[in-house]
C-alpha cells in the first residue's frame, strides 16, 4: 500500500471512532483480476497471503440476499467505467456476517483510460451507531458526488442529443480521453456552462413544457397508491 493510501485509512477510522477494520482493493476490467490488502482479506477472515481474490472468491462470501443487487452495481461499473459506492454484507470463513461499505474510484492507466476501479472496503458491523452516521456520511468520498454530477452532465447530453444514458456516458468518456481530463471535472463544467446559458431556446422550452404538463397521459397505469 502507498504511503498516501495509509494515510487515508488512518483518517477513516479516525472518522469511524477508531474502526481498524478498512482494507484497500483494486479491480481490472479487462481481465477480471483483483488485488486487496492483507486488511482486506482479515475483513474475510483470510490470514494474509492465504487466499488469492477473484470475483468468483467475493461472491462466495456475499449474503445470499445481497448477492444479485452488488453483481448488479459490479457490473454497471464496468460497464460504463464508473465509480460505485454499495452497502451490503459478506460472511466471513468463520460464518460470521458483516455490515461493510465498498466504495470504489476510477482506475486509470498511464494513458488516462479507466481501466478499472479501486477502492476500501470498509467494516462497519460495530461502528455505525446512530451517532457515528454523520461521521460515516463525511467518510463517503468525492465519489458520490461525483457520480452525482456525471449523471446530471449524463442528462444534458441526454436531452439535447436524444440519446440514451449508455451512449451519453461515452461521449462523455470520449471527451475525457480526447482531452485527458477526468469525466467528473468536464461534468462539473459543463453543468455549470449550461446553466449560465439561463435555458433553453423558446422554441425548445415550448416544446419541453408540452411534454412536462402531458406526462401523465404517456405512464403507464399502475394500481391505486403504487409508488
Amino acid at each position: 500500500m502507498t504511503e498516501i493510501g495509509q494515510c487515508e485509512q488512518e483518517t477513516a477510522r479516525k472518522m469511524l471512532g477508531g474502526c481498524p477494520d478498512i482494507g484497500s482493493f483494486s479491480f481490472w476490467f479487462a481481465d477480471q483480476r483483483w488485488e486487496w490488502s492483507d486488511d482486506a482479506a482479515t475483513i474475510y477472515g483470510y490470514a494474509p497471503g492465504e487466499a488469492e481474490p477473484s470475483t468468483e472468491l467475493l461472491q462466495r462470501h456475499l449474503h445470499p440476499d445481497d448477492r444479485e443487487r452488488v453483481a448488479q452495481t459490479l457490473a454497471e461499473a464496468i460497464e460504463t467505467a464508473s465509480p460505485f459506492c454499495t452497502r451490503h454484507r459478506i460472511i466471513d470463513t468463520e460464518n460470521e456476517t458483516h455490515d461493510v461499505i465498498v466504495i470504489g474510484d476510477q482506475l486509470f492507466d498511464g494513458q488516462g483510460a479507466v481501466v478499472g476501479s479501486a477502492g476500501y472496503l470498509i467494516d462497519v458491523t460495530e461502528t455505525l451507531e446512530d451517532n457515528r452516521q454523520e461521521a460515516l456520511d463525511d467518510l463517503l468520498p468525492d465519489v458520490i458526488d461525483a457520480r452525482a454530477v456525471i449523471e446530471q452532465a449524463k442528462g444534458v447530453v441526454m436531452f439535447v442529443y436524444g440519446v440514451n444514458a449508455d451512449q451519453a456516458f461515452r461521449v462523455l468518456r470520449w471527451r475525457s480521453q480526447e482531452t485527458n481530463i477526468k469525466i467528473r471535472a468536464l461534468a462539473e463544467q459543463l453543468v455549470a456552462d449550461v446553466v449560465a446559458m439561463g435555458g433553453a431556446l423558446v422554441q425548445q422550452r415550448t416544446r419541453f413544457d408540452h411534454l412536462l404538463l402531458t406526462l401523465h397521459r404517456r405512464v403507464t397505469p399502475t394500481e391505486p397508491g403504487a409508488g
